[in-house]
């Protein structure tokens, strides 16, 4: 399995732009505590998340290619076939590789409420000091605000094993985390 930082090295490679590099981050975090919390490899799920997006830059404009073109990019035996396919499935409207596993499905609602949380977190005097789930569950009602996230995804908590209130609470925890290196401190 690759090294975090050969990954890291490697997305920087791809020149993404800083709120994608943010992004990854997050999700990174995200998945780390949600392996943690649900006995499964940290280091594993934290390194999913934080490649899951390292095709955009060259696919942002043929969104069918998003998450399937990262193969190309990896070195050989870089991820093993769960995470590759999880990664697949991140972006299943357009790659058509459906969500099936806990793994699926929590990289999938990982990815997507990092940019409720962030967008959130933009809005608020403190930014990420005082977060709490009510907070995103509210915004998640206001279809206009951060209207780019898929809800749906979010939503979709459960199917990794944790109920929403108990995601949103891990998700706030995990992105505070890196608030500092991620914009949001």
């Amino acid at each position: 399995m690759i090294r975090r930082d050969d990954a890291l090295a490697l997305i920087k490679a791809q020149n993404p732009n800083p709120g994608l590099l943010a992004h990854g981050r997050q999700t990174e975090a995200v998945m780390g505590a949600l392996a943690q919390r649900l006995g499964q490899d940290p280091e594993l799920w934290g390194l999913t998340g934080l490649l899951h997006d390292l095709d955009y830059p060259a696919t942002a404009e043929t969104p069918e290619r998003h998450g399937l073109a990262l193969r190309e990019l990896l070195p050989p035996d870089a991820l093993p076939e769960e995470a590759l396919a999880a990664i697949a499935a991140h972006n299943d409207e357009h790659t058509g590789q459906a969500p099936a596993t806990p793994f699926d499905y929590a990289l999938r609602c990982a990815e997507s409420v990092t940019g409720i949380i962030s967008a959130a977190a933009l809005v608020r005097p403190d930014k990420m000091t005082g977060l709490a789930a009510k907070s995103i569950k509210k915004k998640m009602k206001d279809k206009a605000f951060a209207a780019g996230v898929r809800r749906a995804n979010i939503l979709e908590c459960d199917k990794a094993g944790l109920p929403l209130d108990e995601f949103l609470t891990l998700a706030i925890a995990a992105i505070a985390g890196v608030a500092a290196e991620t914009g949001l401190a």
